[in-house]
């Protein structure tokens, strides 16, 4: 006979191959359930044992020693609860990624997931086999069927389960962040509700790894597809629910205020994502912060307040690299900035570097006219300047480059692509600026005229971005359409862009993916981020004609 019991949902923030700081994490929320419940049942993220991903790691010899030596250490805790958690389990030749139920010292059942992702940022099926079979183990009387991330995406594996007997199913997630990803999630589950009529537990990991953030947002759904209960996004948490479920809690409302364009409720989400990827690339590689150009630009403004917050202002440095070229409002608002956020602040000027390079390049360029070198050899030289002072303390360098100017190769190789983290990487510049207004909405940050100045490099006199490239309202409009929508040229002018605008466009894009395969790692927020996600080769004779 069913008895009521406890689910747990333990949104944790893992580390890819701290096998002992995973278990420790797991053995706290464990050890804290059972003194509190008697009937804990605790449900952990996917490969919460390894971290996620953890990509070629999963191809060393010791891989299943590893995890095994983990998996004993973490039963010797569980004692009265049932734990559900998840890992990589080697069988014969074959690797699977699995989710086992620990109760009494032992794994009573495993699960081996079906449903191998191999698109996006996804590639499974180069390490894993697939499952074929449903597992329901009777916790407390009740049947719960287990699935793994992605086999909520598809209809078979929570079939298989309720055919099984099922009466709950538990889901155990690593799904990264894109924008509107808790929408869908919500509603892939929703899908297998109706199906099934079984409610599901969603429990999906947090925290930053590489250019991955994962979110959280783990829920609770019943069997009429209404949401039991939420957890907090970007941050790890733990919630207890009693099953079977109570009527579920009223939706989240919200908020329909606009800033520049988009609602404030997604630039919080992103803001959120920006600020967790930079403090779990910083954190988790041991960097004792980080330092980057401020240039009184608006991209560079946004990069050092999310660092702030992301770090504290103890363990940020800025860096004004001031050029003949450089405006005095620049100084002064990189200056103003830099005390509103109580940063470090130096001052750097780099004429006597650029002078003396072009000295000793005098006989290389005799005869030849001023171009972009001159342009691309101030940005090296503050490209050296700042890895320089990272080489001496420590610090992560960040590279403050949006979308739109890496799309196009509107950036300098050795020079401000230098560095360690790119924090804007997946940021249209349009989105660049609601961001900053979405900042200042928040308190005082960013100077408002940074934000409403035309943007521009300061290479040379009087230089504006959009002498160079079509106007960022419509420039963000065709890198969406191309890169993220995959559509054609003749797709994007039939909708109205203006063919010379587009063709240059795409042309750039494809031209400059020798630029991008050499740029730093950083936050990924679509599902078309330039990096693991979109992998187009270098030497290539496509050209994306009319």
């Amino acid at each position: 006979m069913a008895e009521a019991f406890q689910f747990i949902l333990v949104q944790c923030n893992t580390h890819v191959g701290d096998f002992e700081g995973n278990v420790a994490l797991c053995r706290a929320a464990i050890e804290d359930a059972q003194t509190k419940f008697d009937k804990p049942v605790l449900v952990f993220p996917e490969l919460a044992i390894t971290g996620y991903p953890p990509e070629d790691l999963l191809l060393r010899p010791s891989i299943g020693p590893r995890v095994d030596s983990a998996l004993t250490s973490l039963c010797e805790s569980v004692t009265h609860a049932y734990v559900i958690v998840g890992y990589p389990r080697k069988v014969d030749d074959a690797l699977y990624n699995a989710a086992g139920v620990i109760h009494q010292g032992r794994i009573v059942d495993e699960y081996f997931k079906w449903s191998l992702p191999n698109y996006q940022v996804f590639d499974e099926k180069r390490y894993f086999t697939a499952g074929s079979e449903a597992c329901v183990v009777e916790i407390h009387g009740t049947r719960v069927g287990l699935t793994v991330c992605e086999d909520i995406w598809n209809p078979e594996p929570a079939a298989a389960a309720s055919r099984a007997g099922a009466q709950v199913l538990v889901n155990l997630n690593a799904s990264p962040f894109h924008r509107n990803k808790q929408a869908e999630r919500h509603a892939a589950v929703r899908a297998r509700v109706l199906e099934t009529d079984l409610p599901i537990v969603y429990v999906n990991q947090v925290g930053g790894q590489d250019e991955l953030v994962f979110d959280g947002g783990s829920f609770v759904m019943d069997s009429a597809g209404d949401l039991v209960m939420e957890l907090d996004r970007f941050q790890p948490a733990t919630a207890r629910v009693s099953f079977p479920f109570e009527p579920s809690q009223p939706p989240r409302i919200e908020s329909g205020e606009l800033i520049s364009g988009f609602s404030k409720d997604q630039l919080a989400e992103v803001w959120s994502a920006l600020v967790l990827g930079v403090r779990d690339y910083v954190h988790k590689n041991g960097f004792p912060g980080v330092v980057l150009g401020l240039s009184g630009g608006v991209d560079s403004a946004l990069t050092l307040a999310i660092a702030e917050a992301a770090l504290g202002a103890d363990k940020v440095q800025a860096v004004m690299m001031p050029f003949r070229y450089t405006s005095q409002m620049s100084l002064d608002d990189a200056a103003e900035q830099a005390q509103l956020l109580g940063v470090k602040y130096s001052v750097l000027p780099i004429e006597s570097i650029y002078t003396s390079f072009m000295e000793v390049l005098e006989d290389e360029f005799a005869g030849l006219a001023p171009d972009t070198t001159e342009e691309n050899l101030q940005a090296r030289a503050r490209g050296v300047l700042l890895m320089s002072i990272s080489n001496k303390t420590g610090k992560l360098v960040l590279t403050t480059g949006n979308k739109s100017e890496i799309a196009v190769g509107y950036s300098t190789l050795y020079g401000d692509m230098a560095g360690g983290f790119n924090v804007l990487k997946d940021v249209p510049k349009t989105l660049v600026f609601a961001l900053c207004w979405y900042r200042n909405s928040l308190g005082p940050c960013i100077p408002e005229r940074v934000i409403t100045r035309p943007p521009s490099a300061e290479l040379r006199p009087d230089q504006k971005d959009e002498d160079s490239l079509p106007a960022y309202e419509v420039l963000d409009q065709i890198i969406d359409l191309y890169v993220e929508q995959d559509l054609s040229a003749k797709e994007i002018i039939a909708r109205g862009f203006d063919e010379d605008d587009v063709l240059r466009t795409i042309r750039l894009i494809d031209l400059n993916e020798y630029k991008r395969r050499q740029a730093p790692v950083g936050v990924r927020l679509t599902k078309r981020g330039f990096g693991r996600d979109r992998r187009y080769p270098i030497t290539s004779r496509w050209r994306a004609g009319v």
